[in-house]
């Protein structure tokens, strides 16, 4: 079972400024990133309809430059399994959308944060595609049409994936099979075509979990994974021993779960996606 956590005291009540949490899983290791719904927002609502409609389902990083950026979000296959790479399909695309560079607070292109990708020369041009800057990219901030690239959010914990792919060089963790798959990672050393199942998948899913009081009730309220298992469950002590309070099915809507429960002692609470 892999789970993204999130722990809030019920006593505590959440900010309407934080940001929505988003859980990309590797076979390499998990990256939990904030967005900024605040300063960003059309640009996490782009993101997050494609999360939630399932476009990014079966998705893989295409493109790897080391020291420089992983981008992803623009291709996926329908059998991970597969022998032809020839087969992978562009991911949907629902237009474009505005430049938000300048909305809200600035963020720099900085090492560990998420921005979209543009076509180069049409400032009004990010659809699916997004990648991670892995270095100091400063001059993707410059106020031209081929720069301006908005960050929308950043890595909070996993940055060593984000290591491992500055250490790729070609036949070593990456080949060159020509067009935009000429920075392509895989898991293999060496420089033959790669099969579906050695490409780099990353599964998105995310919650924005919250609590509040209501009438002296918490009430827990998250963003739900779509077609899976969603379980809230809570610990009153620390080294945790999880309980859980409820299960429900995910809609990709946001849930919400009153605890009814007699409370002697403060309770912190978690989402766990199947």
């Amino acid at each position: 079972m892999r789970c993204f956590l999130f722990y809030l005291l019920v006593s505590i009540a959440i900010s309407s400024s934080a940001g929505t949490y988003v859980q990309f899983r590797t076979i390499y290791g998990d990256m939990d990133v904030e967005l900024y719904d605040q300063d960003k927002p059309l640009t996490v609502q782009n993101f997050l309809r494609y999360v939630k409609t399932g476009a990014y389902r079966d998705t893989f990083f295409h493109r790897c430059e080391p020291g420089f950026v992983a981008q992803g979000g623009g291709f996926y296959t329908t059998n991970r399994t597969a022998q032809d790479f020839h087969n992978a399909s562009a991911v949907t695309n629902y237009g474009t959308i505005p430049n938000e560079f300048g909305v809200g607070r600035t963020f720099s292109n900085t090492y560990g944060t998420i921005a979209m990708a543009k076509i180069g020369g049409d400032t009004n041009s990010a659809s699916s595609q997004w990648y991670f800057n892995t270095a100091n990219n400063a001059f993707l901030d410059a106020n031209n049409t081929n720069n301006l690239f908005v960050v929308f959010g950043k890595v909070l914990r996993g940055t060593n994936v984000l290591n491992g792919f500055n250490g790729r060089s070609y036949g070593n963790g990456l080949v060159n099979i020509g067009g935009v798959f000429n920075q392509l990672p895989v898991t293999y050393v060496g420089f033959f075509y790669p099969y579906f199942s050695e490409l780099i998948y990353v599964d998105i899913s995310l919650l924005n979990v919250q609590v509040k009081l209501s009438n002296s009730v918490p009430e827990i309220s998250w963003n739900s994974v779509n077609g899976k298992t969603n379980q809230v469950q809570f610990t009153t002590n620390f080294p945790p021993v999880w309980q859980t309070l409820v299960n429900t099915n995910g809609t990709g809507e946001t849930i919400k779960v009153l605890d009814n429960s007699p409370k002697t002692t403060p309770r912190f609470y978690r989402v766990v996606i199947d």
